[in-house]
């Protein structure tokens, strides 16, 4: 059913369900130091830098038990700061592992002013504003992170190399007989040949494995000897034994972040 409508003398045939239209303004961003931190969810704090060691099973007091990984914080310390006014934004410099020869003049430079031992790996984690700074040279040891907490692990995997479609993307391939002649690994049809006629973006195919950052989420802390030097967190961790790991405070907790959180409260 419509009615008719006269506008400015004009006939009209509308609805009677019709929805009337509202003009909203234009969305502008706020380009702003302070908005583009909270986009960009920093944390409050830096985190730690550790080693992989490997894996356990670790038992609970009810007889429970689950895969755990321990983590060794070896002299991880504070070498530098960065502020907006120096280079834009905030940032906490991490070292760990004292390293005692081929340093670069440099680096050694960098490690005096901090007043610490040149350091194997260092790594920078961005904070959300200046009172998340930590002075050169303190140490932060496993007992960072309290028990019971989550925590986000970031490393780089293991390297498998060049790897076919059924390792690196899980394909079923062909048949093991029935007429399959040395094609039983092979990915199939890729492009078509008259529709789509080409290889579509995306597509899954043979290629360079593992070797690049992942990040796992939310993992438990379950133990934290700060004197021990030992940071123990419930599953898996990305990378190999020996291989560093950057360690932080959960971002995405069941869906909301820290930040989140902590308006909250």
């Amino acid at each position: 059913m419509s009615r008719l409508v006269f506008t400015r003398g004009a006939a009209q045939l509308t609805s009677l369900h019709a929805v009337p239209s509202i003009r909203t303004p234009v969305s502008t961003v706020n380009h702003s130091l302070a908005s583009s931190n909270l986009r960009k969810s920093l944390l409050g704090r830096p985190g730690l830098l550790g080693v992989k060691r490997g894996m356990i099973t670790w038992f609970t007091n009810d007889g429970k038990q689950f895969p755990a990984t321990v983590i060794e914080i070896d002299a991880c310390e504070v070498v530098a700061n960065k502020t907006v006014d120096s280079h834009g934004y905030w940032s906490v410099l991490l070292g760990q592992i004292d390293k005692m020869k081929n340093v670069s003049a440099s680096d050694l430079a960098k490690f005096e002013a901090a007043g610490i031992s040149p350091k194997r790996h260092t790594a920078e984690f961005r904070v959300r504003d200046e009172s998340g700074l930590i002075a050169p040279g303190t140490e932060l040891k496993a007992d960072y992170f309290a028990v019971g907490q989550l925590v986000d692990c970031m490393a780089v995997t293991k390297g498998k190399g060049f790897a076919g479609v059924m390792k690196r993307h899980g394909f079923g391939g062909l048949n093991a007989s029935h007429g399959v002649s040395k094609a039983h690994r092979h990915p199939g049809g890729s492009g078509g040949n008259q529709d789509p006629g080409r290889v579509l973006p995306g597509k899954k195919m043979p290629g360079h494995m593992g070797a690049r950052n992942c990040t796992v989420w939310n993992n438990e802390v379950l133990h934290a000897d700060g004197n021990a030097g030992i940071l123990v967190v419930k599953g898996q961790v990305p990378g190999p034994n020996k291989g560093f790991i950057r360690i932080a405070d959960a971002k995405k907790i069941y869906g909301k972040s820290v930040q989140d959180l902590q308006r909250q409260d």
